[in-house]
């Protein structure tokens, strides 16, 4: 290989792109309109549930329940029903995501320290939300109650033992993401996305742009050996895909405040390597396509659509069928998903994530080779 000549062709490239004005927008402005988007609505935490009450005692007891609920960050307290004849109806329409009945008699058996059951009736149509919300208002109720008992026990003079005494008191404490924000978890996946769909649309219109403009024949009488061809058609697409690098993890430790608590050389070379792998696979669809629509066509739903929902970014992984985890290991992005994250969030190094690095090498190296084997200078 000829540095001067793949020089040269790096070169022509640049030109090219230069002389288009929607390529800005498409890989500058795109990809960091995205990352807000998507960083602002793929979000898990569960905020304001549309809670209903069904007071049957309206007694300062169910009153001061009712309250505890609406002060919740997590909860919002939509109306108080005379009637669980009402409950179907604001579950039916939206208007509440859960609906808790007070019975009657709720007041006065607290006061009595006698043990009180709420029930609490969800909207599963969404059943992650659902849970989480179940969750959430189930604690809430927990924690009442043991501050209900603690009030009576003080108010005994420490004679009636708070409810739960004896028992074991878990003290939990989390790692890594210690706010529990789905967005330190989710904006590191999304970088990693919007990455892959950049960069391979791009690559994959390298060749197929010069078989359309009939300039794939002037390549033909040069000397450039395939090869070359493809290292001149990657380079300006790479230097493209390290500026989208800067600025979407400048956007989302900056703006977004994830936490980066690994080291920043080790997240730039293990972006690199992916960027050839990505790359890679958009010139390999490049060289089995005849023209840019075809490229996009088959870049979008044999090769985007497959990886992002088998990467783990949408689904788990452990809970898809047997049959299909094995699949999900010719996937680039799942192992560049668990670098990122675990360089963002953990802070761990190669010596953690040796298995992830090598994979992603050897699949970009893989595909290279491919593209470079499938790639000719003479169109079809």
């Amino acid at each position: 290989m000829t540095l001067s000549r793949t020089r040269f062709l790096v070169w022509k490239e640049l030109i090219e792109l230069r002389r288009d004005p929607r390529l800005f927008g498409i890989v500058v402005l795109a990809p960091i309109l995205q990352l807000f988007l998507l960083a602002y609505a793929a979000t898990t935490d569960v905020r304001n549930v549309p809670v209903a009450f069904v007071d049957a005692d309206r007694s300062s007891a169910s009153r001061e329940l009712i309250a505890r609920f609406d002060r919740s960050p997590s909860f919002t307290v939509t109306s108080v029903l005379a009637s669980t004849r009402d409950v179907d109806v604001y579950l039916e329409r939206g208007d509440a995501w859960l609906a808790v009945g007070i019975p009657a008699g709720y007041g006065a058996a607290l006061t009595a320290g006698r043990p009180q059951t709420l029930q609490v009736v969800a909207d599963g149509s969404d059943a992650n939300s659902a849970g989480v919300s179940l969750g959430y208002a189930t604690n809430l109720i927990a924690t009442y109650g043991q501050e209900l008992a603690a009030r009576r026990a003080a108010a005994s003079g420490g004679s009636l033992a708070p409810a739960g005494a004896g028992s074991i008191e878990p003290r939990v404490r989390v790692w890594f993401n210690p706010r529990l924000e789905s967005r330190d978890f989710m904006i590191p996946g999304i970088v990693a996305l919007l990455l892959l769909v950049v960069t391979t649309n791009l690559s994959s219109m390298g060749i197929v742009r010069e078989k359309e403009l009939g300039t794939l024949e002037q390549l033909n009488v040069t000397p450039l050996r395939r090869s070359e061809l493809i290292i001149g058609k990657l380079l300006p697409y790479g230097l493209v895909g390290l500026i989208d690098v800067v600025l979407v993890l400048s956007v989302a430790r900056f703006w977004f405040a994830v936490p980066l608590r690994g080291s920043v050389l080790l997240l730039f070379a293990m972006t690199i390597i992916y960027l050839v792998a990505t790359l890679g696979l958009g010139l390999f669809v490049s060289t089995i396509s005849s023209t840019q629509q075809q490229a996009m066509m088959t870049a979008t739903f044999f090769f985007l659509i497959p990886m992002v929902m088998l990467s783990g970014f949408v689904f788990p992984i452990e809970n898809m069928p047997a049959v299909i985890q094995p699949i999900t290991y010719l996937i680039p992005l799942r192992y560049f998903l668990v670098i990122l994250r675990s360089i963002f969030l953990k802070g761990v190094g190669l010596e953690v994530l040796w298995p992830q690095a090598l994979a992603l090498s050897g699949w970009a190296a893989t595909i290279l080779l491919l593209a470079i084997a499938r790639s000719s200078k003479r169109s079809e």
